[in-house]
């Protein structure tokens, strides 16, 4: 969506305001208009009596420390664990509201005193963080505004959806309680009308969206960490389990320094290797993670999962098989 001229020039002291020089071109790039435009801005700002300066040698703009906004009380540590947060090196397709933060970044880097921004800036150059990138077009971001305008006015949405447990394309009208990020995806909980109860909709397998003018009344009742209750991660399947798994020496440090579930204990082994017990709500989710450790882990308990993972593990042997044969 195309800025207003106000939206840009304030957008463009916002940009200023940061302890970096930005030279036109990337100005420009930021601000999606041409050089002639920043151009052109810059000169609103001087008539407007803000007091910019550009560095030769560094071959940028930038505005006086603190020139209009007062600094935060922030200290070294709390301004850099926000401007990590939303720094550019936040993958867009995973990072929740990536671009929004990344905005706030700008006004709250602006409004830092003047030796916080500069110890701040050469720390984050030398920083990384690593995103992974989801399947294309199973990032959910057109969906997400629609969905987050339906629960601020309580409003139904009919939604066309490629449900992965129906393994067919379902259409149903929701009625959107909590969006959840987990998992590196976007998912909204809510009245499914189809299935007549509560259910999760990953955003990325929403097609197609349509904001209804009907409204609905939420259920005050409805908590979504109830709602999720001891699932391992997001779908709730109405049935608990005792699971207890055996970790090899190899990967059972990797495993233990995680909080994987709120209701995991560990014990160790003379050899060095790990049992790790859990109640879980389902045993979909946890086999998936299972398997990633291949032969590196083995159930103990129970009979029914360890019958899932023998069955999946005979179907990759076979698999396996058939292709060395050929």
């Amino acid at each position: 969506m195309e800025l207003s001229r106000l939206q840009r020039v304030l957008r463009l002291v916002s940009i200023l305001q940061t302890n970096r020089f930005c030279s036109p071109d990337e100005l420009a790039g930021k601000l999606k208009v041409s050089r002639r435009t920043v151009f052109r801005d810059l000169d609103t700002l001087r008539k407007a009596g803000i007091p910019y300066y550009h560095d030769d040698d560094k071959g940028g703009y930038k505005i006086s420390d603190n020139v209009l906004l007062p600094p935060l009380n922030l200290d070294l540590e709390e301004a850099m664990a926000l401007l990590l947060l939303t720094s550019d090196t936040a993958n867009p397709y995973t990072m929740p509201l990536s671009q929004q933060t990344q905005r706030a970044a700008l006004k709250i880097e602006s409004a830092l005193p003047g030796h916080v921004q500069r110890h701040c800036a050469p720390v984050l150059k030398e920083t990384s963080t690593h995103y992974h990138k989801p399947a294309m077009g199973q990032d959910g971001r057109d969906s997400l505004g629609k969905l987050q305008r339906a629960i601020r006015q309580k409003r139904k949405v009919k939604i066309s959806y490629d449900s992965f447990y129906e393994k067919m394309v379902i259409n149903t009208t929701l009625s959107p309680y909590p969006l959840h990020f987990a998992n590196r995806a976007w998912y909204v909980i809510g009245y499914s009308s189809m299935h007549r109860q509560d259910r999760t909709f990953k955003l990325g397998r929403i097609l197609e969206i349509e904001v209804l003018t009907q409204r609905y009344i939420r259920d005050k009742d409805f908590c979504i960490d109830k709602y999720l209750g001891q699932a391992w991660a997001i779908i709730p399947e109405g049935k608990l389990y005792d699971v207890k798994l055996c970790f090899a020496p190899m990967v059972a440090a990797n495993v233990a320094e995680v909080l994987w579930h709120k209701t995991q204990r560990l014990s160790w082994h003379k050899d060095g290797s790990l049992v790790f017990e859990v109640q879980v709500d389902g045993l979909t989710e946890i086999s998936w993670w299972i398997l990633g450790y291949g032969d590196q882990v083995e159930v103990l308990a129970p009979k029914p999962l360890q019958q899932r993972i023998s069955q999946v593990a005979q179907r990759i042997v076979q698999k396996y098989e058939q292709a060395m044969s050929e």
